[in-house]
């Protein structure tokens, strides 16, 4: 579980600049206009692959712990292990966690973010949907957000997470594994 804050731009990105080398160099163009951001709470589920999601105007405790409530109503009676970085708005939520004891937070390791698999979801969300995206409003940019998780629910397949090698290396007669 994540939010992700995503602005809503209203000019493409623009060749600004090529290199000798044939690269180019984009930027926004002088009338770039900010329309604002949305933050998307999104929700993984390691076993099928879908994501849930909802989209707020702020990002802080009160909203994160309202998208918790529809996570635990839409898996009644289930235990629930949610992974979560270290972002503030998901500490100190002790007397939630004591109203729904079937739920668990978990909390990733700082600069570990790859452990968590909706981390590896956002990256998607990103490459495939967002990269040189523009929007006039963040209601089109919401909708874009919805009609690509849709899509991408659709056929959703769990993650396939393996490490195929641990290299080794001897410090001072030990061997120790680099994870």
């Amino acid at each position: 579980m994540l939010e992700m804050r995503v602005r809503a731009p209203t000019s493409q990105q623009r060749e600004v600049f090529r290199a000798p080398n044939g690269r180019a160099l984009t930027g926004q163009s002088h009338d770039y206009k900010r329309h604002g951001t949305t933050t998307l709470f999104a929700a993984f589920d390691v076993a099928t692959g879908k994501v849930r999601s909802a989209h707020q105007h702020r990002r802080r405790r009160v909203e994160f712990l309202d998208f918790m409530d529809e996570i635990v109503a839409a898996y009644p009676g289930e235990e629930l292990h949610v992974i979560l970085d270290n972002l503030n708005t998901h500490k100190k939520n002790q007397a939630w966690l004591e109203r729904h004891p079937n739920v668990r937070f978990h909390f990733t390791p700082t600069s570990a973010s790859w452990l968590n698999q909706v981390e590896i979801w956002f990256s998607i969300l990103q490459g495939k949907s967002l990269a040189g995206a523009s929007f006039t409003s963040i209601k089109q940019l919401r909708r874009h957000i919805d009609d690509f998780i849709q899509t991408y629910n659709a056929d959703s397949k769990p993650f396939k997470w393996t490490k195929p090698e641990v290299h080794q290396h001897r410090i001072k007669d030990r061997r120790i594994s680099q994870l």
